[in-house]
């Protein structure tokens, strides 16, 4: 059974944003009291957190379709609703974050390092917060706007210092046991690590860890064996070690040979030409593979590659092996810059970027932008007043005047949004004035009437003022 995954699809979905709700406040002797709708709560975010107590992405590899809670509805009273819960998924350190095209979104480094994979959806506001001093009471609110979701690619490349590199069976496992805690399978067959192994080496003063790559074969960068799913653990690995074996039973093979062509491997999948190298022959406690040690000992050498022999079997050179690599992995580290604290770039928009654009399509007009998209998302198209209130927002925007510069006309058919989620209707362009307009788009006269109370009173004074009139002319003298 698999317990160790590197590379999943994830299919995240934020919560939706809540409907704002449409109330007006009722009580006794207070008729229309006014719109007390509350606003609706904010869906739940999908976040991505390091988490240095997960090693694998397992548990996604099981259960790819993860989404968060939706925030709630607004109620009357002026109520809001409760917003969704961010669902929080635990990563492990390394984690890179990728779109189906391949693109890097995130590199999660770092405990407790977080990338929002999937925003939850605004909610939406109630006739409350919709109200003015022209618009008294709307009987409408807005919806709420629908979370993201979408698909991402989660690879795990491992974060090491020292990476160990070679055939099958050269004794990479072997030597990560002795080297340190670590507890890799070890058998005499090839292929036996199916996993990279992560172990911590302390040499003095210096801890790092070491990685064992499972094992590389010709052809691995092009998906040969084991190579290709595994070579992107050696990324971040700050020196390269090439184990030999010196005493390798098959006749076919050397070890200068399989040197030649693990390089050759690690050149095409390209990106590790700067990482220093050492190269450790291993089992050199067999008299042959001693032999064939001090024979290609000068070679190698000569190369420019720092040699040293070891025996994982026999424990011997291990110490001069972790201090060697202590070293090179302390000043691989003083060479790198210092870390700085993550700076936060605000752009500001351009004061007259009214943020959307009209293009002139075959038979239509199609309007882009990220306001104008949202406030379709986010109207009751069942409610007239709902749509008023969108057209009036749409033209304060200045979408009217753009189309008109398009040379749209009345009646033609314009599209706002994306093609797969579009708004369509036949355009009328709004009247500023005139008598056609009996009021603005959005508004409510209700208010604008006397209280029936008030003009009841008023009728009983004009009937009261009517029958004094009437006596006073016709009252005997």
């Amino acid at each position: 059974m698999t317990t160790f995954v590197d590379r999943v699809e994830l299919h995240v979905a934020a919560g939706n944003g809540g409907h704002g709700c449409a109330s007006v406040h009722r009580e006794k002797f207070k008729p229309l009291g006014g719109p007390d709708g509350g606003n609706g709560g904010r869906g739940g975010d999908v976040i991505l957190v390091v988490d240095q107590s997960v090693t694998t992405l397992l548990d996604y590899h099981h259960s790819p379709h993860r989404k968060a809670t939706n925030g709630k509805p607004g109620e009357g009273g002026n109520r809001s609703g409760k917003d969704g819960t961010d669902l929080i998924l635990p990563v492990p350190d390394g984690t890179v974050v990728l779109d189906k095209q391949g693109n890097v979104l995130a590199d999660l480094i770092g405990q407790g390092t977080t990338y929002i994979a999937a925003q939850g959806g605004r909610g939406g506001l109630g006739n409350a917060a919709l109200a003015s001093a022209r618009r008294k009471a709307p009987g409408f609110a807005l919806l709420g706007e629908p979370g993201h979701s979408g698909d991402v690619v989660l690879e795990l490349k491992t974060v090491a210092d020292v990476a160990l590199v070679g055939y099958p069976s050269a004794g990479k496992s072997s030597l990560i046991s002795v080297l340190s805690a670590a507890k890799p399978k070890i058998a005499d067959y090839p292929f036996t690590t199916l996993v990279p192994n992560l172990g911590v080496v302390t040499a003095g003063s210096t801890v790092y860890t070491i990685a064992d790559v499972p094992g590389l074969i010709p052809g691995a960068s092009q998906g040969k064996g084991l190579g290709l799913e595994f070579l992107r653990h050696v990324e971040r690995c700050s020196v390269l070690v090439h184990v030999l074996d010196t005493a390798a039973l098959e006749s076919e093979r050397d070890p200068l040979t399989d040197l030649d062509v693990i390089e050759a491997e690690l050149a095409r999948y390209g990106g590790l030409d700067d990482r220093p190298r050492v190269v450790v022959l291993n089992k050199v406690d067999i008299p042959d593979g001693q032999d064939l040690a001090d024979i290609i000992r000068p070679d190698l050498e000569a190369r420019g590659y720092q040699v040293l022999e070891v025996s994982a079997v026999a424990h011997l050179g291990l110490k001069e092996l972790s201090f060697a690599l202590a070293q090179i992995v302390a000043e691989a580290r003083a060479a790198k810059p210092e870390e700085e604290a993550t700076r936060i770039v605000i752009r500001p928009k351009a004061v007259d970027d009214a943020g959307f654009s009209v293009v002139a399509e075959e038979g239509f007009y199609r309007v882009l932008g990220e306001k104008p998209e949202r406030w379709v998302r986010q109207t009751d198209f069942a409610n007239d007043e709902a749509v008023g209130y969108l057209a009036d927002r749409l033209a304060r925007l200045g979408v009217e005047d753009e189309l008109v510069k398009a040379g749209a006309h009345s009646g033609d058919e314009v599209v706002i949004g994306p093609a797969d989620d579009a708004v369509v209707f036949d355009w009328e362009p709004s009247l500023a004035t005139g008598a056609e307009m009996l009021g603005r788009r959005g508004e409510d006269h209700r208010f604008d009437a006397p209280r029936p109370a008030a003009q009841r009173r008023r009728e009983r004074d004009v009937e009261r003022d009517e029958a004094d009139q009437e006596y006073e002319a016709f009252k005997p003298f």
